[in-house]
This record gives structure tokens, sequence and C-alpha cells, in this order.
């Protein structure tokens, strides 16, 4: 398959980074073509400029190198760290300035709903990392951002597509056994694919 690993964080001796090392060789090693843009050492903008918002619902004239790569994948695998419960700016601005209707769906004529564009994409895997605790995440919020992940972004663009989400949480107190049982289950889950 073709598979895309988006990277989300600013350091590249972070966590984020190894889980995405160990998620890239997984694949690869099951034969898989995989692209792996680091969205922080590329500069990606993640802030929308106002000529983008006026002309956000415009057919695409010419879809960016970053779009051409979604419409092509047929797995996303996504790393990065939650911060205050929420996506790094950087990841969020990626799907705003991406996942734009004409690439990812577009509007129904009644515009009461979207309809999916990413027909092609069969897998979306979340990796994150998380410095609270899981009965935080999990009892107290909700999940948010897996909630956002599954209903409001894959739902709507790619229905068909089996989504997964892998957290880590407590990670700045995480141990060589502990990261090593997250490596496992990365490998485990993408070897599923």
């Amino acid at each position: 398959m073709k598979c895309l690993v988006v990277i989300a964080h600013p350091l590249k001796e972070s966590l984020c980074h190894s889980l995405a090392a160990v998620a890239r060789q997984a694949l690869e090693s099951a034969g898989h073509e995989v692209d792996a843009p680091d969205l922080y050492a590329e500069n990606f903008m993640p802030a929308l400029t106002a000529d983008e918002r006026r002309h956000h619902y415009d057919p695409p004239q010419s879809p960016s190198p970053e779009a051409l790569q979604l419409m092509a994948s047929e797995a996303i695998v996504l790393v990065f760290p939650i911060w205050w419960f929420g996506f790094p700016a950087i990841l969020k601005g990626w799907f705003d300035r991406v996942w734009l209707p004409g690439i990812a769906f577009d509007i129904a004529p009644e515009k009461a709903a979207l309809i999916p564009r990413l027909n092609r994409l069969r897998h979306i895997v979340a990796i994150t990392t998380l410095g609270s605790p899981r009965w935080i995440d999990w009892l107290v919020l909700r999940q948010p951002v897996k909630c956002i992940l599954k209903t409001a972004i894959a739902g709507p663009c790619a229905p068909q597509a089996r989504f997964r989400y892998l957290a880590q949480h407590s990670a700045e107190t995480l141990g060589k056994r502990q990261f090593d049982a997250f490596a496992t289950r990365i490998r485990r889950t993408l070897s599923r694919l």
C-alpha cells in the first residue's frame, strides 16, 4: 500500500520521532511504500491565509504537494503529541490547509452534509503521546482527540477507512520497558494493515 506517516513534533530527539521511526520501519518491512513528511522539518505553515479562507470552497486549481500525498494514500499514520488535550497547532493546520473541499470531501448541494472524497484511504492510525495519566484522558475528558479524529475528520472524509488510535499516556515518565511495549503494539497494529 501507499502509506503516509505524518510526523508533528518539533524535536527530532522526541518520543514521537522515535515512535514514527518504529512505524515507518514496520510499514517498510511489510513491503509498503512510505512517505514520511515531518511537518516541522518541512516548515509547513499551519495558519490559513485570508486568501485561502476566502477561496476555501472554490474548486482547487492545482492541489498542493501535501494534498496530492493525501489523495494518493491508502493508509495514513499520524504521529503527534497531545498538548492541552488537543492537536499541536501544526497538525491542526495540516487538516485546515490540506483536507479541503475538492480534496478530502465535497459539500452536498443542500450544504447539510459532506460527501467523502478520500475513497482510496483504507486505514487511519493515530499514534500519540500524552503527559497526563490515562484516567484523565478517558474518564474526565472522554478522549477528545480520538473523538475529533474518528468522528469529525475521518468519518466524513473516509468513512470506509478503518480507524485505530494508539495512545501512550504518562509519556514524560516512560521507561524503556513501557517504550518497548508500546513499540510492539505499534508494530502489531501496522502489521495488520
